[in-house]
C-alpha cells in the first residue's frame, strides 16, 4: 500500500511539472531559436563517420550566435542572370545507408610523374551556361559534389568573398570543379555578394560564409579563399588537420616565393575547432589588407599554434590580375589597430552584424546576397579598447 501511495505521487508530480518544464524548455528554444537551428545542423548528419568527437567545441556555435545580429531583408536580386539557379532546394547529402559502407577516398600523391598532378591555368572566359555543362556530372545545385563510389575524408565548404567580379568568378569556378573533384572531396563553393557601397570587408564575408553554411550542411573543413587564386598543382591537397593550413604559399605575382614569413593571405584551411577558438576572423578592418595578418596573429596568440604550409614547388598560384579590377582603399588604421594588441575575444564572428537578403542555388554555387552595416571607427576603438594618437 505504501509501495501504491510512492508510485500515486510521483505521477501527481510529473504531471504537474511537466507543463513547467515544458513551458521553460520552449521558452529558451524560441529565443535561441537560430543559434539551435544552426547548432543541430553541425550534429545531425554525420555521414561516414561517428558523432564528432568534441561536441563541446560545437557547442560553442550556440554562445557565437547567440550574440551575433542577423536581420533579413528580401531583395529580388539575380546578378547571373545566365546561369542556371533554385530559390529553394533540398541541399543534397549521401544517403548515409550507401555511403556509409564504401571505403574511404584516397587521392595518391606518390606519382613520381609530377606532370601529372600541374594543372594549366586557363584564361578563357565561358557564359555560365557553358561552364555548367563542363562541370555537371553529378554536381548538385548549390555547388555541391561528392563521389559516388568512395567516403570523402572531410565535408568540406570553400568560402568566396564577393563583390562585381564576375570575369574572375567565371574563371574561378571553371578551374575549381575540376581541381576538387580529382582531389575526391566532398565540397560546397559558397560565393558570398557584399551589397551596398561600404568598403570591403573580406573577414566579414568569411564569418556570413561560416555562419550561414552550416545552416546546410554538417561540414567540418572550411577553406578560405579569394576569387583571382588559381592552384597550379593538384599535390595541393584541399583539406584541414589539427592546425590551421596556409594553402596560397607561392605566388606568381611573388616569383612563387613565400611574401613574408608571417603572410597568411590568399587560401586557408581551418577545421571548425580552430575556426571557433580564433573566434573568427575579424570584422573591423574595412578596406584593403589587415585581416590576414590579424588572423595569424589569433592563430599565434589565441590558439597557441603555429600554421602548416606545403613546400613552395606544391603550393603555387596564379594570381588573374586582367579584366579592370581595381583594388578596395587600404584600411589606413591597419597597422596601428594591429600593433595594438586588442582582445581578439571582443571581435568576430561573436560581433557579426548583417542583413541577409536572400540565397540563390546556382548550379555552380550557392550565392549568399547580403549587406554589412559599416561599424564607425570611433566606435571600433572604443569596442576594443585601442588607442591611436
Amino acid at each position: 500500500m505504501r509501495k501504491n501511495h510512492h508510485v500515486i505521487h510521483l505521477l501527481i508530480c510529473s504531471i504537474v511539472l511537466a507543463p513547467v518544464l515544458y513551458y521553460s524548455v520552449f521558452q529558451q528554444i524560441k529565443a535561441n531559436r537560430t543559434a539551435i537551428r544552426s547548432f543541430l545542423s553541425i550534429l545531425l548528419y554525420k555521414q561516414g563517420s561517428a558523432i564528432e568527437k568534441n561536441v563541446t567545441q560545437d557547442t560553442k556555435n550556440l554562445t557565437f550566435l547567440n550574440n551575433t545580429s542577423i536581420q533579413k531583408e528580401s531583395i529580388e536580386f539575380n546578378p547571373f542572370p545566365d546561369g542556371s539557379f533554385s530559390i529553394s532546394i533540398n541541399f543534397t547529402k549521401p544517403d548515409p545507408t550507401i555511403y556509409n559502407s564504401l571505403p574511404i577516398c584516397n587521392f595518391s600523391t606518390s606519382n613520381k610523374n609530377l606532370s601529372f598532378y600541374k594543372i594549366p591555368v586557363i584564361y578563357r572566359l565561358y557564359p555560365f551556361s557553358t561552364i555548367e555543362r563542363h562541370h555537371s556530372a553529378d554536381l548538385h545545385f548549390g555547388g555541391h559534389w561528392f563521389r559516388k563510389t568512395c567516403q570523402a575524408k572531410q565535408r568540406l565548404a570553400m568560402i568566396v568573398p564577393y563583390r562585381n567580379r564576375e570575369s574572375h568568378l567565371k574563371l574561378f569556378l571553371d578551374a575549381m570543379h575540376p581541381f576538387l573533384r580529382k582531389q575526391q572531396l566532398d565540397y560546397t563553393i559558397f560565393v558570398i555578394n557584399q551589397h551596398g557601397h561600404e568598403p570591403f570587408n573580406r573577414g566579414s564575408l568569411f564569418n556570413v560564409g561560416y555562419i550561414e553554411a552550416m545552416k546546410f550542411y554538417s561540414f567540418d573543413c572550411f577553406i578560405f579563399h579569394d576569387v583571382d587564386l588559381f592552384p597550379e598543382d593538384l599535390r595541393n591537397i584541399y583539406k584541414c588537420g589539427d592546425r590551421p593550413r596556409h594553402l596560397a604559399v607561392a605566388m606568381d605575382k611573388n616569383q612563387y616565393r613565400l611574401f613574408h614569413s608571417m603572410y597568411f593571405g590568399g587560401a586557408t584551411a581551418f577545421c571548425i575547432p580552430d575556426l571557433l577558438d580564433c573566434n573568427g576572423h575579424p570584422t573591423i578592418y574595412w578596406g584593403w589588407g589587415g585581416e590576414d595578418n590579424d588572423m595569424i596573429y589569433r592563430v599565434v596568440k589565441k590558439l597557441n599554434k603555429t600554421i602548416v604550409r606545403y613546400p613552395d614547388e606544391i603550393a603555387r598560384y596564379k594570381m588573374v590580375r586582367t579584366f579592370n579590377h581595381t583594388a578596395a582603399k587600404p584600411n589606413p588604421d591597419r597597422w596601428k589597430i594591429l600593433a595594438s594588441n586588442y582582445n581578439y575575444s571582443l571581435d568576430g564572428l561573436n560581433t557579426m552584424n548583417y542583413t541577409l537578403h536572400n540565397i540563390l542555388f546556382y548550379k555552380l554555387f550557392t550565392l549568399i546576397n547580403v549587406t554589412l552595416p559599416q561599424e564607425p571607427r570611433e566606435q571600433i576603438l572604443k569596442r576594443l579598447n585601442i588607442k591611436i594618437r
